[in-house]
């Protein structure tokens, strides 16, 4: 237990509240002015890695019998085109790419996750920071970032597939359609409102959904990883493999439930992934349909 809470604290609270603080720097006053430096780093490296091993990929595709890393990338990629033309029926010349890149940028900051939860920070300590966060999606800002982006695409949409007038006319006299100038104009506050309300709701959704799961199966791996350190310093404290029943029982449910949980989340991450990238899709295609 005590080489455990060494990375982060003298106490179980003290180190799960380590593990959920991030590497923080201000660039101004005010709360809004702090960047989380952690969650920069790993995204834009994960979002690098990622293009380059599909530039690699893309460079070393072979025309006969494909390895099995490309067999791999061409299921996933023929697999979110399939999912894209059954949503958005229109030109998929950048949906699909995007749709593409999103999932596969998601999941790999989500699969960040499976790294033991004391490696990044031990790393990062040993480095000379005292926070580091490894999982991106763990943090509110980068999946509001995220959201926020598909937020813009879906007015970009709108406007492309609308006009700018035919776009601005709709928010204001959609969903509740009247005859009339006076209706109309009577309509437009609660139309304008609605019209709101629905494009924040779905960033917003977006973001809560994907922070929401990464952020509970990371609290879960804080809380197994303390169960098996309270196990192992039971054991460790009557003398070798001796321990108490307790002890070894709570080190034995720690090492079942870490992996049943490691198991499961795989299919978490993939899921969370898979959601949120054709709920983008999804998106697009309504800003592009009228009311």
């Amino acid at each position: 237990m005590n080489r455990l809470l060494q990375v982060a604290g003298d106490s179980p609270s003290e180190y799960v509240t380590h593990h959920l603080d991030h590497w923080t720097v201000s660039i101004g006053d005010g709360w809004f002015m702090k960047l989380n430096v952690d969650s920069l780093l790993v995204s834009v490296t994960i979002g690098l890695l990622g293009l380059g091993l599909f530039w690699l990929m893309g460079r070393r595709a072979t025309a006969g019998v494909p390895g099995k890393l490309q067999a791999f990338l061409e299921i996933v990629v023929e697999f979110i085109d399939t999912q894209v033309r059954d949503v958005f029926h229109g030109d998929r010349k950048f949906v699909a790419p995007l749709a593409l890149t999103i999932f596969v940028w998601i999941f790999l900051m989500n699969a960040m996750k499976m790294l033991p939860v004391d490696l990044v920070p031990g790393l990062a300590k040993a480095a000379g920071s005292e926070y580091f966060r490894a999982v991106p999606t763990a943090d509110l800002n980068t999946t509001l970032a995220i959201s926020t982006t598909v937020l813009m695409l879906m007015f970009a949409f709108a406007i492309k597939a609308k006009g700018g007038f035919g776009f601005a006319k709709e928010l204001l006299t959609a969903p509740f359609h009247a005859h009339g100038t006076g209706m109309k104009l009577v309509l437009a506050p609660a139309n304008f409102g609605l019209n709101v309300i629905e494009y924040l709701s779905k960033p917003v959704s977006l973001a809560m959904r994907l922070f929401g799961n990464m952020f509970a199966g990371e609290l879960v791996f804080l809380l197994i990883a303390l169960l098996g350190a309270a196990g192992g310093h039971f054991i460790m404290d009557v003398g070798g493999f001796g321990g108490t029943t307790g002890g070894i029982l709570a080190f034995l449910g720690a090492v079942l439930a870490g992996a049943g949980w490691s198991i499961f989340h795989i299919l978490v991450i993939t899921l969370q992934a898979y959601i949120f990238m054709i709920l983008t899709v999804v998106y697009l295609s309504m800003s592009t349909e009228a009311h």
